[in-house]
């Protein structure tokens, strides 16, 4: 079968992937939130399966590599947001946009690798057409809870 004749919620069978549970607001925010055909999700951290986060700064306690999969797991949290507040991925036409921030010592640069960890997620359950939006991806010399990524999103819904 191919990507196009797959769902998003079929793609994430054939891909073997399994989302974290959905991460509860760890302030006064709603975790997403749609206006018309869009939904906005606010900025989630890397969740493993198990619930707990993936922390450290990248450079001096992760590596690159260790920070692109914190990305991914970043992406599977926002899909678990998604599927829990809409009920399925499936109601999700398209990525539009999202913001990658990046926790690392000041040296590091490159911070657009580390957040393909999302965006290659997103397009392999959207398709390379609708699973890839505009992006930007920055440093910050902190994240909360020392998390190493943290990325927000908009999408498009049918």
């Amino acid at each position: 079968m191919s990507m196009d004749e797959n769902t998003p919620e079929q793609q994430l069978i054939v891909l073997g992937l399994t989302l974290p549970p959905t991460p509860t607001p760890m302030g006064v925010y709603q975790p997403c939130l749609v206006d018309g055909k869009y939904l906005y999700v606010s900025g989630h951290g890397p969740f493993r399966d198990d619930g707990s986060l993936i922390i450290g700064r990248v450079g001096q306690d992760l590596d690159m590599e260790e920070a692109k999969i914190a990305a991914r797991q970043v992406g599977l949290s926002i899909l678990s947001t998604i599927k829990s507040h809409l009920g399925s991925l499936d109601k999700v036409r398209r990525v539009i946009k999202i913001l990658g921030m990046v926790g690392c010592v000041p040296e590091f640069d490159r911070h657009p690798y580390v957040i393909n960890g999302c965006s290659e997620l997103f397009a392999a359950i959207w398709g390379e057409d609708k699973g890839v939006g505009v992006r930007s991806a920055v440093g910050m010399g902190s994240l909360p809870n020392n998390i190493p990524v943290e990325i927000e999103a908009l999408f498009e819904l049918y």
